[in-house]
């Protein structure tokens, strides 16, 4: 199965709707994945306003 992103959170899944968020608008056009291990402690995962780990994309289209 191809991986997608949300186009809400940006989290990358495969599936029909993304388990973060629950959103079921996605895009599988997206540059770059980052790995979120702390997102208290990450500064890309400040930047990104992201609030918990997982995978996202960095650009979604």
């Amino acid at each position: 199965m191809k991986q997608k992103a949300c186009k809400i959170c940006s989290r990358v899944f495969e599936g029909e709707k993304c388990p973060a968020c629950g959103s079921k608008e996605s895009t599988d056009s997206f540059k770059g994945k980052t790995i979120i291990l702390n997102s208290e402690k990450s500064e890309i995962a400040k930047r990104l306003n992201i609030k918990e780990k997982g995978v996202y994309a960095i650009k979604t289209k």
